[in-house]
C-alpha cells in the first residue's frame, strides 16, 4: 500500500459519483438468476463489484464487460454444484450469496480477505441448518455450505445488518413453496431493504410486506431486462464534506427519488450548515456556517466517517449515535476516525455506539492511518481543506474497494494529492 500526501486545497466543480455499489450488487445477482441476457449499466469495477461478478460466474452465470456495461446471462446459473466463492473484502457479496447458492443446491466454500473472515455470519448458521442447509465454520470464513434451501418461515432479529435480510429476500422466491421473513425486533437500514425489494420487482419478482416482515411467494422466476444503475448517495457524502469545508461542488447523477438510505445525507448536511439545492437533477452544494448537530446513524452508518470529518470544524458539539455496527466493518471505523481526526488536530472521542466531536476552527494536518478502509481514507482526505498543513495518509489503494477513480476526481476538482512511492 502506498501513502498519499494531500495539501490544503478547496474543491470546486461538477462531479459524477460512481454508480451505486449497493444497486449494482443487487442487479448483478437478480440478472444472474434470470434465464436469458440482461444488460446492466453503468458499472464501476470496484473491488467489491468484481467480487460479486466473480462469484456469479463461478455459480455458472456468463458475464461480459464492455466499457461500463455488463451483459449477464443466467441461463446456466447453478449448473456448477461444487464451488469456491471468493468474496474478497465484500460483506455484501458474502451475505447476499450464502442463501442464493443454497437455493440452487450448490455446495459452496465461501472465503474472503482482510477483515471479512472475522465479520459476523451467525444469523445464517442459526437459521439455515433448520431449512436444509448444513453450515461448517469455526465462527467466520471459510464457511462451507451444502444441501438445498427449503421454503418456510424465517425468524430473525431486525437489528442485524440488512445484508442478511437481503440475502434471504433474493433467494427465497426461487424455492418451491412460499416463505416468510419475520423480524423479532425492528429493522435497521430499512433503505437498503427497500432497494432490494425494488430491484427484485424490476426483475419480475414479487415480495409482499407484512406487519413484521415480508411474504415471499415461491416458484417465481427472475426475468431478464435492461437495468440502469443509479448514482451512489453514500459517495455523495464525501463531496458534501468538501462543500462544508469551503468547496463548491455539483453532483449531476443522483436521484432524489432514490430508495437509498444514504440519501438522508442531504438533509443532515443541511442541518450541519451546508447550502444544498437541486436544479434540473443537479445537486448544488456550497459552504455555510457550520454548527454542531445530533445524528442517529442507525439507518445510515456508512455516512458517519464523512460526517465526522465535516463536524470536526463545526462550531459547537456534534453527537453521532446508533453507529455501533461500524466497529465490525473493514476496520473499527469509530476508532479509526477518532484516531485519524485526533492526529489531524480535531477534538473527538468515541462512545460505545458513536462519536462526540467538539469543533475547532482549523485542523493542523499531519500523519494518519487509513486502516485499509476506503471510507476512512476518503473522509480524511477531504479534511485537507480545513488543515493548515499537509496530510499524509496510509493505504490510499483502499479506495479501490468502492471508488477506484476517487483521487483522479479529487485532483480534477482542484485537490492537491501526490502519491508517496515505495512505501
Amino acid at each position: 500500500m502506498h501513502k498519499i500526501r494531500i495539501s490544503p486545497s478547496v474543491l470546486r466543480g461538477t462531479v459524477s459519483v460512481p454508480p451505486s455499489k449497493s444497486a449494482a450488487h443487487r442487479a448483478i445477482i437478480c440478472a444472474a438468476l434470470a434465464r436469458g441476457k440482461s444488460i446492466i449499466s453503468p458499472i464501476e469495477l470496484s473491488n467489491d463489484i468484481l467480487a460479486t461478478i466473480s462469484c456469479m460466474r463461478n455459480l455458472g452465470a456468463e458475464i461480459e464487460l464492455d466499457g461500463t456495461t455488463l451483459t449477464v446471462d443466467g441461463t446456466n446459473v447453478f449448473s456448477v454444484k461444487n464451488v469456491t466463492l471468493d468474496c474478497g473484502e465484500s460483506g455484501s457479496t458474502l451475505r447476499f450469496l450464502v442463501p442464493v447458492a443454497a437455493a440452487g443446491g450448490v455446495a459452496a466454500c465461501f472465503v474472503g480477505h482482510g477483515k471479512l473472515p472475522e465479520r459476523p455470519i451467525g444469523v445464517y448458521t442459526d437459521c439455515l441448518p433448520e431449512k436444509g442447509v448444513k453450515c461448517v465454520t469455526k465462527g467466520g470464513l471459510p464457511l462451507e455450505i451444502s444441501g438445498r434451501l427449503k421454503s418456510g418461515i424465517y425468524e430473525i432479529p431486525g437489528n442485524i445488518s440488512s445484508q442478511f435480510i437481503t440475502g434471504l429476500l433474493l433467494a427465497l422466491p426461487v424455492l418451491d413453496g412460499d416463505s416468510e421473513i419475520r423480524l423479532t425486533s425492528p429493522a435497521q437500514s430499512v433503505g437498503y431493504i427497500s432497494m432490494t425489494i425494488n430491484a427484485m420487482k424490476d426483475f419480475g419478482v414479487n415480495v409482499q410486506p407484512l406487519q413484521d416482515g415480508w411474504k415471499i411467494p415461491g416458484n417465481q422466476q427472475y426475468i431478464c431486462r435492461n437495468y440502469n444503475v443509479e448514482g451512489d448517495w453514500s459517495q455523495a457524502a464525501f463531496f458534501m464534506t468538501a462543500a462544508a469545508l469551503g468547496g463548491e461542488i455539483s453532483i449531476d447523477n443522483l436521484s432524489t427519488l432514490s430508495a437509498q438510505g444514504d440519501k438522508e445525507c442531504m438533509e443532515i448536511y443541511r442541518r450541519l450548515g451546508v447550502s444544498i439545492n437541486e436544479n434540473n437533477g443537479i445537486i448544488i452544494m456550497k459552504p455555510g456556517s457550520l454548527r454542531g448537530i445530533e445524528v442517529d446513524a442507525s439507518d445510515i452508518p456508512d455516512m458517519v466517517p464523512a460526517l465526522a470529518a465535516a463536524a470536526a470544524v463545526a462550531e459547537g458539539r456534534t453527537v453521532i449515535r446508533g453507529a455501533e455496527r461500524l466497529r465490525i466493518k473493514e476496520c473499527d471505523r469509530l476508532a479509526a476516525m477518532a484516531d485519524g481526526l485526533t492526529k489531524l488536530g480535531a477534538k473527538i472521542k468515541e462512545t460505545s455506539d458513536g462519536l462526540i466531536i467538539d469543533g475547532v476552527k482549523t485542523l493542523s494536518g499531519g500523519f494518519a492511518e487509513g486502516y485499509n478502509d476506503h471510507r476512512v481514507v476518503m473522509s480524511l482526505s477531504m479534511t485537507a481543506a480545513a488543515c493548515s498543513g499537509d496530510i499524509v495518509l496510509t493505504d490510499m489503494e483502499s479506495v479501490n474497494k468502492s471508488y477506484p477513480s476517487f483521487f483522479d476526481e479529487y485532483r480534477r476538482l482542484g485537490g492537491i494529492a501526490d502519491v508517496i512511492m515505495g512505501q
